[in-house]
């Protein structure tokens, strides 16, 4: 049964309406003490609660009322609604224990595919973990540490949801093989997985790559443009570094999540569209809500399921299983002997302590193999090729005093430009950053290569 609170008699009659429709049992009442009565008497599956009963907007009643349910029934996912203007209130709602928002007017199919999403989570999470991993597809995930095991046991209970996900961890832990699991083993495992790298798209650029353009919707517009958001319709959409998203990108990116519409620039027509979506960023986002720089509700919006990947240091017994699959494959894709590691090489190996990650270990793997061709490779071998940061920092740290952040930034992307001889993939893994954020660094330092 699906609770409906809300002192609108026209609002009660057209969830119940719409709900029954769609084949759920529902109860509507007009407020907190009628709900508290039901609430004390049944448990519901799930309640849809307004955050205002008087004409007083401050939202007290409706935080009020969701503390008293949660104490009853802290199982029952609860969906409030709110208008847009007074979202700031959805976001308290969320802090003290709600499942979900939904701003006034809302759209039926949205709102539907939110219930249903709730209803599933609440279930998934009572299946057996040996029930997930008979049908769970892992493919190109390596490694059976805990930490990674928790990851994959997490994704393999919400992934046939349409949660929404936000992936965290270090640059390199390898975030977007997670996103790419959840799309494979959700039920739009047949419909498109459209990555964006949001950081490497510009403020001036973002509503045509995201939304799409008309030809002449501006000046060089000479064809038609389809948006990320249109190629990802049915599917789901993968928004990496959404960490370094502007805020005024966030405003027109809340809006499209919000109410699953959006408009293609120089067509006022709004598109609906059907995505589920899959966040990731190393930024941390609860400090970037505190100092203002990323939007709590947008934060909310995004994380209703959060993963954290643990990092390469943290899962150590993995690293043999990690650098024997990228050793065979790189042996496969260049058509090379099956390369052996000595013992002593492997202990060298889980040693290090990897500020790349995976990405890392990777890169050092695959140089080592490519610059040796030896069938056998040692210790020294891998010794030979490996970036040393502990001396970098010890070397770099002597000129540090009086600098300002962004001129220590600006002065170590310097040094490792000159170190590796400008090789950005180089540069990259030794300052334990991706490729496009190093690029975004360079630009924004002035730096040419």
């Amino acid at each position: 049964m699906i609770l409906i609170i809300d002192d609108d008699s026209a609002v009660r009659s057209s969830l119940s309406f719409m709900l029954k429709r769609a084949g759920y049992e529902a109860q509507a009442v007009p407020g907190p003490r009628e709900a508290m009565e039901v609430v004390r008497s049944v448990a519901p599956d799930l309640i849809l609660m307004d955050m205002n009963f008087t004409l007083s907007t401050t939202g007290e009643e409706g935080l009020t009322l969701l503390k008293q349910v949660k104490i009853f029934r802290p199982e029952t996912p609860v969906i409030l609604m709110t208008a847009w203007g007074s979202i700031q209130l959805a976001v308290q709602g969320m802090q003290a224990g709600a499942f979900d928002f939904i701003t006034k007017p809302w759209n039926n199919a949205a709102l539907l595919q939110r219930i249903g999403t709730a209803l599933e989570l609440a279930g998934s999470f009572k299946e057996t973990t040996q029930e997930q991993n008979e049908t769970f597809d892992r493919r190109h995930i390596i490694g059976r540490s805990q930490g990674l095991m928790e990851v994959l046991n997490t994704i393999a209970r919400i992934a046939k949801t349409n949660a929404s996900v936000l992936i965290t961890g270090e640059s390199g832990t390898g975030k977007e093989l997670i996103a790419e699991a959840i799309h494979i083993n959700s039920q739009r495992a047949r419909q498109p997985f459209v990555k964006v790298n949001l950081g490497g798209i510009s403020q001036s650029l973002f509503e045509s790559e995201m939304f799409g353009h008309k030809k002449g919707a501006f000046t060089d517009a000479s064809s038609d443009r389809i948006g990320r958001f249109e190629m990802a319709n049915k599917g789901t959409i993968f928004l990496d570094e959404i960490g370094d998203l502007d805020p005024s990108c966030q405003v027109k990116l809340l809006r499209v999540l919000q109410d699953q519409t959006f408009e293609v620039l120089g067509d006022s027509r709004p598109r609906k569209t059907d995505i589920r979506v899959v966040s990731a960023t190393n930024a941390d986002l609860r400090k970037m809500v505190s100092e203002r720089t990323f939007r709590e509700d947008l934060f909310y919006r995004i994380n209703l399921i959060t993963v954290k990947l643990p990092a390469l240091r943290e899962r150590r017994e993995d690293i043999p299983l990690l650098a024997r699959h990228f050793a065979d494959r790189q042996a496969e894709a260049n058509g090379l002997p099956r390369t052996e590691f000595s013992a002593d090489a492997m202990q060298f190996l889980s040693r290090l302590p990897y500020p790349g990650n995976i990405r890392e270990l990777k890169n050092l793997v695959e140089r080592t193999i490519l610059v040796n061709g030896k069938p056998i490779l040692d210790a020294a071998d891998f010794d030979a090729q490996y970036i040393r940061h502990e001396d970098q920092k010890v070397a770099e740290g002597a000129s540090l005093a009086g600098m300002t952040l962004d001129e220590i930034e600006r002065q170590t992307i310097l040094q490792a430009l000159e170190r590796h001889k400008g090789n950005l993939s180089q540069v990259a893994t030794a300052l334990g950053i991706s490729r496009a954020a190093l690029y975004r660094r360079l630009e924004k330092f002035g730096i040419s290569v």
